[in-house]
């Protein structure tokens, strides 16, 4: 059996997705698709499906092969692959994800900004934020994000007798001034850093937005991340925050065929 894969890239946090819409892919090798080494290459892979009253239905997995929780450059890339194919109107796409309904914008340059879930329960962990933006994040403030070895940090927070069974992606965020940061995001679920992650950057603009004690009001904050740059626009409410958009690339790198035996 042959399918049809294409792959995107969104601020270097990379996908495999397939066009599902006919159920033909419901039994799949996530894993070794994932597989850098033996299979195509990815953090996560994406099954965009028919769903009626949306332009699609995203389904997403990460790679170590079992569904996931929302993935915010996955929804972007996922989005601008819809738009390839015609969906939507007005360069405008509702669809269905795992935490919620949204909608994405399709910009000039491959920019696609994508409306998140709104966020009221904001967490402390010691002088830490725990953020669930669609998938759970700790986020931690520290200035030596450049340099840090971030896996066994990550790991000490991940594997953690209050984190461990059910996962947690950690962030390490540095302010670098006024509305500007730099994060760095360990996922679960791959394992590893990867060179940006959408939910996590969303969780790290609205923890430096406690931080900072943000006004009541719309803001915006630039994100660097190891991949590129994203912005997380926001309506700060007085319990939480909504309206909250990710903007950034969604770039298509190639695509192909592929063999499953």
């Amino acid at each position: 059996m042959k399918i049809d894969f294409y792959k995107y890239q969104g601020t270097g946090n990379d996908f495999i997705i397939i066009d599902n819409r006919l159920r033909q892919c419901n039994s799949l090798p996530i894993k070794h698709l994932c597989n850098r080494r033996f299979g195509i290459g990815a953090d996560g892979l994406m099954l965009l499906e028919q769903l009626t009253g949306y332009d699609f239905k995203m389904i997403y997995y990460n790679s170590d092969g079992n569904e996931s929780t929302m993935c915010g450059n996955g929804g972007r890339c996922l989005a601008a692959f819809a738009h390839k194919l015609g969906m939507g109107k007005n360069r405008e796409l509702n669809f269905l994800a795992i935490d919620g309904e949204h909608k994405a914008m399709v910009l000039d340059n491959n920019i696609i900004s994508l409306k998140m879930s709104s966020v009221s329960n904001i967490l402390f962990h010691n002088s830490d934020f725990v953020i669930d933006t669609g998938s759970p994040h700790y986020i931690s403030f520290t200035p030596e994000v450049g340099s840090l070895d971030i896996l066994p940090a990550a790991h000490k927070i991940r594997y953690s007798p209050t984190f461990n069974q059910e996962g947690i992606n950690v962030n390490f965020v540095h302010s670098i001034k006024s509305n500007e940061i730099e994060v760095r995001t360990y996922e679960r679920g791959v394992e590893a850093e990867t060179l940006s992650c959408g939910t996590g950057v969303t969780a790290s603009a609205l923890a430096y937005a406690e931080v900072m004690k943000f006004d009541m009001g719309n803001h915006r904050v630039l994100i660097h991340t190891p991949g590129g740059d994203l912005v997380v626009s926001f309506n700060k409410v007085e319990h939480g925050y909504d309206d909250i958009w990710l903007t950034g690339p969604a770039i298509e790198v190639f695509s192909g065929q592929i063999s499953l035996d």
